[in-house]
């Protein structure tokens, strides 16, 4: 039995009186409304409507019940009506854990676009370069950075693609031996991102190179300007150094060399009905990655 459906009966039959009416209004049989009140009434175990061939009337318990039920129907409406003000306009919270040097860099002008669109969604956005976990740190949403597939439980959409850059300052270059083929970088003092799952084999010249150097660090922002200092080469991912290439603070160097790609992924927790305002948010996310010339 549908018991809302049931609910919704018997508040129509105590408006209009009689169950021909309620039939006539939804489309239905005499006999099928008045069989929908009785499993309502037979479900309770108690008596809501007095019949006679006259009329019907509640009784006192019916009188109660029915206004109980017209509560719970408005609530329900409430609820249905809330789900499409949602879809519409979202609004709440959104929480979102992305890795520090991205946050700084090329996602801040797609999370002003957000905001300026949907001023009703509440931001919490956690920087950090650690791989954190999204239900145990209650985030709705988690940006990754990665240049090979990983494993993970949660759903992930890839939102990007970016690319690596093997650069320095020309006055490093300038007072330092030329750099001709991956193997001379061995050379040279290389730094190291803490986080790069390789370590210091940076992953360019087929079988990669083994680089060493005088600094290693957790933040590749950080190593960006020591770079551009002179003091030595890093393996940067472009939305942090493309900048200070355009700008000629920094070099290229093997620009030609392969080297693997950087693959942006939003991951959220699987449910079966995705809540609106992330929605929007992995819409806007892609949406502006794909205008700026980086999806």
């Amino acid at each position: 039995m549908d018991k809302l459906k049931a609910m919704q009966l018997l508040v129509q039959v105590s408006e209009l009186g009689s169950f021909s009416k309620v039939a006539e209004q939804c489309g239905t049989t005499k006999s099928m409304v008045s069989k929908q009140i009785a499993k309502l009434e037979d479900a309770l175990g108690a008596r809501l409507l007095q019949r006679s061939t006259r009329q019907l009337q509640l009784t006192p318990l019916g009188d109660a019940y029915l206004q109980r039920c017209r509560n719970i129907l408005q609530q329900v409406d409430e609820a249905e009506l809330h789900i499409q003000d949602e879809l519409q306009l979202p609004k709440g919270k959104l929480r979102v854990n992305a890795p520090m040097a991205l946050g700084l860099t090329a996602l801040r002008p797609a999370i002003s676009a957000f905001m300026q669109q949907y001023p009703d969604i509440e931001l919490d956005i956690q920087l950090s370069d650690e791989s954190l976990d999204l239900i145990q740190h209650n985030f709705d949403v988690g940006l990754r950075v990665a240049s090979r597939s990983f494993d993970s439980p949660y759903v992930g959409r890839v939102l990007t693609h970016f690319d690596y850059r093997i650069c320095a300052s020309a006055a490093y270059l300038a007072s330092h031996d030329p750099i001709r083929r991956a193997s001379d970088l061995k050379k040279h003092n290389c730094f190291e991102y803490t986080y790069f799952r390789d370590k210091n084999l940076w992953p360019v010249g087929g079988q990669g190179i083994a680089i060493s150097g005088q600094l290693k660090a957790n933040s590749s922002v950080f190593l960006l300007e020591i770079i551009k200092l002179g003091e030595g080469i890093g393996f940067i991912p472009s939305f942090i150094c493309q900048n200070a290439l355009d700008t000629g603070e920094l070099v290229e160097i093997l620009a030609k060399t392969r080297k693997p790609k950087m693959t942006l992924y939003a991951l959220y927790p699987e449910r079966r009905f995705m809540p609106p305002r992330l929605a929007r948010f992995l819409e806007l996310m892609a949406e502006h990655f794909k205008e700026s010339g980086q999806a």
